[in-house]
């Protein structure tokens, strides 16, 4: 199912045992965007200004895109046991691109160097988005679980990502999101 060690996932947001207190080994980290925000559709988002997450791509010897990053989320965490990409809440005045990275830092030890931005995909629920920055890796390295939010962080192959137990916006978004990292020439923002 996966193509080496370190596949990828998302990142989780915290649920009623992490803010409770309850968490496992290793770093959690804070920010002031942290917290809950209700969206003008009346649904409960994590991320005071928005969040944003990074969907990292590994090209294979081909050329092609061949997998991605994602993250098998905490169970503790809102929607705990399902697998993402790494993202989280924004900081005040902190871009989407920007908070991106360094939640991919944070949870799964992307090193910003090691990143080419491509474009994002903006979902926005009016009065809260959530930002998809997606990305390519420009050297190897392997992911991993860096904090607590994380079961596990790795490098899953692209037709194995739908046979996962996604989080569920994910994988309605899934389809879509594959197309635009298998499309070469995109570089830029959609919704």
């Amino acid at each position: 199912m996966r193509s080496e060690p370190g596949d990828p996932v998302s990142a989780p947001a915290p649920g009623p045992a992490a803010e409770a207190g309850v968490r496992g080994v290793g770093a959690f980290h804070r920010h002031p965007g942290d917290g809950w925000a209700q969206c003008l559709q009346g649904h409960r988002h994590w991320g005071l200004h928005g969040a944003a997450g990074l969907l990292l791509a590994r090209r294979a010897h081909g050329g092609s895109i061949d997998a991605v990053v994602l993250q098998h989320r905490a169970l503790w965490s809102d929607q705990g046991g399902t697998w993402g990409f790494p993202g989280g809440a924004l900081a005040p005045g902190e871009s989407a691109e920007v908070g991106a990275l360094r939640e991919a830092s944070e949870e799964a030890g992307i090193p910003a160097a090691a990143v080419r931005l491509r474009g994002s995909v903006l979902l926005d629920h009016g009065g809260w988005t959530y930002t998809t920055v997606l990305a390519e890796t420009l050297m190897p390295f392997e992911p991993a679980a860096t904090d607590t939010e994380s079961l596990e962080v790795a490098w899953v192959l692209l037709d194995d990502v739908a046979r996962l137990p996604l989080l569920p916006a994910f994988a309605e978004a899934w389809p879509r999101l594959r197309e635009l990292l298998e499309a070469d020439g995109f570089h830029g923002r959609t919704t």
